[in-house]
């Protein structure tokens, strides 16, 4: 069996404390083989830096995905492009984008294929379909365990992505809105699945930005600078169990604390 914790989208300093801390304190009890979080808003709300991408790597992250905000940072074509590189571009960018949308981990002596794509919902111009480019990837991997962090802000995009690789893959876990759902499920008896795996941030926030700045956005209709709101990290994810034999989900378990 291969156990995997998914941290939802990392929300700045208070996301990163927030997952740290629940390492430290609940890596024992859920021994997971391999932790997965996406950090498309991990520094300040932005994509990572390359100080932050080392930090989140240091605190016991093996692999990080993204989502639209990965090229925010000027560090993010030197992060991706590095030989040895943990992070995980979405693969639906177009052909000749720096970096990789599938990264290839031995784990318990069983291959396990990461993959990050990007819904085109509500999100980025320009994108391939999510839904053909994931289809050519696990065409092309030999791993029977196939990880899939699907960013994107439509429920119903990430249904029919769901509906349509089930069987195919072991898990698809929504990323994106920072709100987790409690929809949590085994597609046809095989595929992990969750529209949204929620966030790890500011508790006191509007999705991790400060609470008065969110309210000024929709109230004067004006642009507003934001910032990472107040109050201590929740921290929101997933547990996965996959047979390593047939690449097969067997659970899947929400993670919901404040700490």
């Amino acid at each position: 069996m291969i156990r995997i914790l998914f941290f939802g989208d990392i929300f700045g300093r208070t996301g990163r404390s927030g997952v740290k801390k629940f390492l430290e304190s609940k890596r024992e009890i859920i021994k997971p083989d391999l932790v997965v979080a996406n950090c498309d808003n991990a520094a300040s709300g932005r994509g990572p830096t390359l100080g932050v991408y080392e930090e989140l790597l240091e605190s016991g992250i093996d692999i990080l995905t993204c989502g639209d905000h990965i090229w925010d940072q000027k560090e993010a074509s030197t992060i991706l492009e590095g030989r040895s590189s943990k992070l995980v571009r979405p693969a639906n960018y177009p052909e000749g984008c720096p970096g990789r949308g599938l990264i290839e981990v031995e784990v318990k002596n069983t291959k396990v294929a990461i993959i990050s794509a990007l819904g085109r919902v509500w999100t980025t111009e320009g994108l391939d379909s999510p839904f053909k480019v994931v289809d050519e990837l696990i065409k092309k991997t030999s791993a029977k365990v196939i990880f899939v962090d699907l960013h994107a802000e439509a429920s119903s995009e990430k249904y029919a992505f769901g509906h349509y690789f089930a069987g195919r893959v072991s898990a698809i876990i929504g990323s994106h809105t920072h709100v987790q759902t409690a929809d949590e499920t085994i597609l046809d008896k095989k595929t992990a699945f969750i529209s949204d795996a929620g966030f790890c941030g500011p508790s006191d926030s509007v999705i991790g930005v400060k609470k008065e700045q969110s309210i000024k956005r929709f109230t004067s209709g004006m642009p507003v600078v934001f910032e990472p709101g107040d109050g201590g990290p929740v921290v929101n994810g997933v547990v996965i169990d996959i047979d390593e034999k047939s690449g097969h989900a067997v659970g899947i378990e929400r993670v919901s604390l404040v700490i």
